[in-house]
């Protein structure tokens, strides 16, 4: 039985890796990335209708109620006369965030928890962790991204509302030179306020990969050191009951509020931390805010792929 000859040959691919000669970038690309991502995320950027409508829901409820505010106020003015709505002292910027502070403590609840979990829970958080980018890069980026985002719900409807209650006045030029300094105050409180809130819900979430865990734990968080703190320290004399105020978490940043506008709101006007001065106020918020941020931080740096 004869035997076929082998057939000698083949063919060689040449799948050589070559060597990059673009130019690098470095960590700051990664960052950008991991930044522009989270904001995706927090606004439902790219998903389904589902994943925006949480995001755009809160801000534009927001905006509507600075709308209805500046509306009212423009209503008073032209039936009553001008000056109405200063007389009849209608809520205006110093009071807006007492009323938004409780959609605010909500959105950032439930926004937060979905810029850190997803990545714990699917497990995605070590491919991010490659070289060069870092722990602390991660969740910088994110935490910078959340922020902006915060920044957007606290901001835009104090501008809207100024916008609205110098269009609705009967002489908007003359409530323009007479109130612009309402301007650089509401732009120090929301950034008061996002600041915070980013810090301490991130937080939060840095310790779970269950998003509805984390929000579940904010809202009660937020929802339960109110109505505990204020009847403790209406019950503690003197200065306990005023520290004890101090860790009523939905206030923190509504005193710095107060501090910047020169008057409380219906939610601080009885809180006995008042009694404690605007400096420690204000020195309060900043230790809460940098030690939320520091915890968090500390807990991704040391992250490695």
């Amino acid at each position: 039985m004869s035997r076929e000859p082998l057939v000698q040959g083949g063919t060689v691919f040449d799948i050589g890796y070559q060597r990059y000669d673009g130019p690098r970038e470095g960590r700051q690309r990664p960052r950008r990335a991991v930044f522009k991502d989270g904001l995706r995320i927090a606004f439902g950027l790219g998903r389904g209708p589902r994943a925006k409508l949480l995001p755009w829901t809160f801000i534009s409820l927001l905006c509507l109620i600075a709308l209805i505010m500046a509306l009212i106020a423009g209503a008073a003015d032209r039936i009553a006369g001008q000056g109405a709505a200063e007389r009849a002292n209608l809520p205006s910027h110093g009071d807006f965030n007492a009323f938004a502070s409780m959609l605010l403590f909500a959105f950032a609840a439930l926004a937060a928890p979905e810029l850190l979990c997803r990545d714990r829970r699917d497990g995605v958080l070590s491919l991010y962790l490659v070289r060069p980018l870092t722990g602390s890069d991660y969740v910088m980026a994110r935490w910078s991204a959340f922020l902006v985002v915060m920044l957007l719900a606290a901001l835009l409807p104090q501008t809207i509302l100024f916008i609205g209650l110098v269009l609705g006045d009967l002489e908007p030029m003359v409530y323009f030179r007479t109130h612009w300094l309402d301007v650089p105050r509401f732009l120090g409180a929301g950034v008061a306020m996002a600041t915070y809130l980013t810090s301490l819900a991130l937080l939060v979430a840095s310790f779970t990969s269950r998003r509805a865990y984390a929000s579940v734990f904010l809202v009660g968080l937020f929802a339960i050191t109110t109505p505990f703190t204020a009847g403790l320290a209406q019950e503690l004399p003197g200065a306990v009951g005023q520290w004890v105020s101090m860790f009523n978490v939905t206030n923190i940043p509504l005193h710095v509020n107060d501090v910047f506008f020169g008057a409380t709101t219906e939610l601080t006007e009885d809180a006995p931390a008042r009694e404690l001065g605007s400096t420690m106020l204000v020195g309060w918020w900043a230790l809460t805010t940098a030690l939320a941020t520091t915890v968090l931080w500390s807990r991704y740096r040391r992250m490695t792929p």
